[in-house]
């Protein structure tokens, strides 16, 4: 399997020299140069097979030529053997045709432990085989971060630095963070907000001298082992609910347009995904693309859904390469124009192409605490901020009520108490046992102002487990 990048001009690379690689040389994203496709019977044969070996057969693919497949299996028994429940993404139903995919089984509460348990024991297998040491420098805006730490904390091979904004992420987010503590682990909070902590990351993939050697990795969703490992509980749950003999639609709360594009890719694979909705927040700017043509920047606002405060979709590149008949000139063109003028608009007919699949909604925090009592009053399911938004966005957006519409559940509800507080749920929200000492626990965080030069210096000074770089 040979990766591209979104923009035409960096070499084609293999999936290991992809992982460690994250953003292209020349700004782009990579994709696999050719999807793998199943059949309606390959994928009916899958039915029943336990989540480590579904993934396995979903995934090979994509890892074909870099890791045999006895080392892969081995790799994804351990992944999904930390998770709390056996069936590790169940499915709760809210009725008739209604459903929740609960992706908050994993060691920090959300559905990025589906790709970064798996990224950091990637990680591990490829640096360790090739003798190299890295460099993560990533920006979370609550969940990533966490997952990150937990996949990556017991690599030997990584030093790792999350930034996430200051004073914007919820508290036991930020604790699952900076509780954690390891000679190769570095918590940032920077003075400004997610966007700003995303920027940095790319200035610092631009113009990697800072690191006097060492190689950079990205664990943001711009990772295509990110996105591969996603891809998978699409299919998990449409064998679940009767596919690939019928379809199914999802609602995926996303900001970054990762998890979505997961689903357009499975869809791409063969598996029968009639509609997907993008749900979102106030920070709209994927909704009024799908639903107005109008991909523009805008001022960020905090929200109750602090993981979706994000003005600039990283991932969106992804589809954007696809909806322009993969022509790299063409969206470099289109993110020059971004970066220039704040916005674009796509040709008509591609944006109607986009249509066909995807519909969006925005939703305030008013309307999520609403549908967090909603749904507790109707089926006794407590629903974190996020969810809720999936959930709204799923009623309001559904084609057809014939098709079983699944809603991404991705994060636990005790990870957002002031959104459930507001929400006026009277049900006592408690930490996991493996968490809940959680809040007594010492932190560690170095507070940074929103300056490259500065947290460029801090990582060059504190990498290489404690020894400047």
């Amino acid at each position: 399997m040979r990766y591209i990048s979104t923009r035409g001009q960096a070499p084609a690379l293999n999936f290991e020299d992809v992982l460690l690689a994250g953003l292209a040389t020349d700004g782009g994203l990579y994709v696999p140069e050719n999807l793998p496709r199943f059949t309606q019977e390959e994928i009916a044969s899958w039915a029943g097979l336990p989540y480590h070996e579904l993934a396995f057969r979903v995934m090979r693919p994509f890892v074909s030529g870099s890791i045999p497949d006895a080392d892969f299996k081995k790799i994804l028994e351990e992944t999904y053997g930390v998770f709390s429940h056996n069936a590790i993404a169940p499915l709760r139903q809210l009725n008739g045709n209604e459903w929740v995919m609960e992706l908050f089984h994993g060691p920090t509460l959300a559905f990025k432990d589906f790709a970064l348990q798996l990224l950091g024991r990637l990680l591990d297998y490829v640096l360790q085989k090739r003798g190299e040491r890295v460099v993560i420098v990533g920006a979370t805006s609550g969940d990533t971060g966490s997952a990150a730490i937990e996949g990556c904390k017991h690599c030997e091979n990584v030093d790792i630095f999350i930034l996430h904004p200051h004073n914007r992420v919820s508290e036991v987010q930020r604790r699952q963070m900076t509780t954690i503590f390891g000679d190769n682990i570095h918590n940032i909070a920077i003075e400004g907000n997610f966007d700003d902590c995303q920027e940095m990351v790319k200035a610092s993939f631009a113009d990697q001298g800072f690191l006097k050697g060492t190689r950079l990795v990205a664990v943001n969703s711009i990772n295509w082992a990110r996105i591969m490992a996603q891809i998978v509980y699409y299919f998990h749950a449409a064998l679940q609910l009767g596919g690939p003999a019928r379809s199914v639609s999802f609602s995926v709360p996303t900001g970054n347009f990762g998890d979505i594009f997961a689903g357009y890719l499975a869809r791409n694979m063969g598996l029968p995904i009639n509609q997907l909705i993008v749900a979102t927040n106030r920070n709209d700017i994927l909704h009024r693309f799908m639903s107005g043509n109008q991909y523009v920047k805008e001022t960020l606002h905090a929200t109750l859904s602090p993981s979706m405060d994000i003005m600039v979709s990283s991932n969106f590149e992804r589809l954007l390469f696809d909806l322009h008949g993969r022509n790299g000139a063409a969206i470099a063109g289109l993110m020059d124009s971004f970066r220039q003028g704040g916005g674009f608009s796509v040709e008509p007919e591609r944006w109607t192409e986009a249509r066909k699949l995807f519909d969006s909604l925005a939703v305030d925090d008013e309307q999520t605490c609403e549908t967090i009592a909603e749904v507790f009053a109707q089926s006794g399911e407590l629903l974190d901020p996020h969810t809720a938004i999936g959930v709204r966005a799923a009623r309001e957006c559904r084609r057809s009520l014939d098709i079983p519409m699944v809603t991404l559940g991705t994060a636990h509800p005790v990870k957002f108490p002031e959104a459930v507080k507001k929400a006026g749920v009277g049900k006592a929200l408690e930490l996991p046992a493996h968490l809940s000492d959680l809040f007594e626990r010492d932190e560690r965080c170095t507070v940074l102002p929103n300056d490259l030069k500065a947290v460029q210096a801090f990582v060059s000074q504190h990498g290489n487990r404690g020894k400047p770089l």
